[in-house]
């Protein structure tokens, strides 16, 4: 029923409600979420649950799958995995040449600990690869690299709960598969994260997924569908720049393309969920003007019902646009882009934690609050 509702509060007197971090897709962007995780963990404060799609849920598995003191160690360890070194260290001489060679091994070779080529793929578009290995890499090295960092046994306790979000190859629907309902695997996190044409569907009960990013990749809806709904205080750690300059080259074209495709238009559904629970409010507001004896008429009761008193305050972090970045900047798995999208979620979390945004009074018709921190400043190269 619309209007179940659980109001109880999370840790910390002035958060509130549970803590819930929502990460995005992006590769290798998604070191300015390892950032947001550091900042909130200094801070005292453990997330209740993480959603997280592609890079999103590969970092949200490693939070969920680790005791707290772990948590950032065995995060580090996944980001330097991660990381591609050039051979030659050319970056005073040619600026941004570094970046180049990085990108380019890791699209030749891959990389060690996440994925590696499927040399079949490039047999001709019409070879049979097979349902489950239809992709130009594979993925059985970052399967490795999970099953040695993550405790799946510690994700199925749901302390926090865990979610990740995947697209049904066959029917074109998103999934969330839930630590609160069932039992995760790593193969469900593989799943949010099979990128096609790069990587192949991931099998889960005998149906292929690919990663959720395809269909939704902000999947904050599902805290705003959840049931019982609770009083939140969301992270939304957003990967992609919903707003822009007009593109003038085709390097702009192209990186300004993938921004708005995978930024999800969260500006618009944000706006919708401000509305329906703006409506649930005023529904509330109406009930309470009833006597006793009509609210408990069992038709008043069933419109009643789609009523809920809970509030989500939603806190927007968005990751900087780097100096020199262009449309392949989700592979830029350089050690100075790990390492300064990590600095740029750390500082940009510390920052909103000092302001609090979420204390003081609110209009009390407005069930989803929204504060925003975005830094769409470039920032320069060392």
């Amino acid at each position: 029923m619309n209007g179940m509702q659980d109001n109880t509060q999370s840790k910390g007197s002035d958060l509130p409600g549970q803590v819930v971090l929502v990460l995005q897709g992006g590769g290798a962007l998604g070191s300015y979420q390892a950032g947001v995780y550091q900042a909130l963990h200094e801070a005292g404060i453990e997330p209740d649950w993480i959603i997280g799609t592609s890079i999103g849920a590969i970092n949200a598995s490693l939070i969920a799958g680790n005791e707290p003191g772990r948590r950032l160690a065995h995060l580090r360890e996944f980001w330097k995995r991660m990381e591609q070194t050039p051979v030659w260290n050319l970056r005073t001489a040619f600026p941004g040449f570094n970046e180049k060679l990085a990108y380019w091994s890791t699209v030749t070779n891959g990389i060690a600990g996440f994925f590696r080529p499927n040399p079949l793929a490039h047999a001709g578009d019409s070879y049979p690869l097979g349902a489950d290995h239809a992709g130009f890499y594979s993925i059985a090295p970052l399967e490795k690299t999970l099953l040695e960092l993550v405790d799946f046994g510690l994700v199925n306790r749901c302390s926090p709960r865990l979610t990740v979000g995947a697209a049904h190859v066959r029917s074109s629907q998103m999934r969330y598969f839930d630590s609160r309902d069932g039992e995760l695997t790593v193969k469900h996190v593989l799943a949010s994260g099979a990128l096609p044409p790069a990587f192949p569907a991931v099998r889960i009960d005998g149906e292929l997924y690919w990663d959720g990013g395809i269909l939704s990749n902000t999947p904050t809806e599902a805290v705003f569908d959840d049931n019982p709904r609770k009083n939140s205080l969301i992270f939304a750690v957003h990967l992609w720049n919903p707003v822009g300059a007009e593109p003038t080259t085709m390097a702009e074209v192209l990186n300004r393309h993938k921004d708005v495709q995978y930024s999800s238009r969260i500006a618009s559904q944000i706006a919708r969920q401000q509305q329906a629970h703006r409506l649930r409010h005023v529904i509330n507001q109406l009930a309470a003007r009833l006597s006793e004896g009509e609210r408990r008429d069992p038709a008043v009761r069933e419109l009643t019902s789609y009523g809920c008193p809970t509030r989500m305050h939603v806190v927007r972090l968005l990751a900087p646009q780097l100096d020199r970045e262009t449309h392949t900047k989700d592979i830029d798995f350089s050690p100075s882009g790990i390492m300064r999208r990590w600095d740029a979620g750390y500082a940009h979390t510390r920052s909103v934690l000092e302001r609090r945004p979420w204390v003081g009074e609110f209009d009390p018709l407005a069930g989803v609050v929204l504060h925003e921190h975005m830094d769409v400043l470039p920032i320069a190269a060392e």
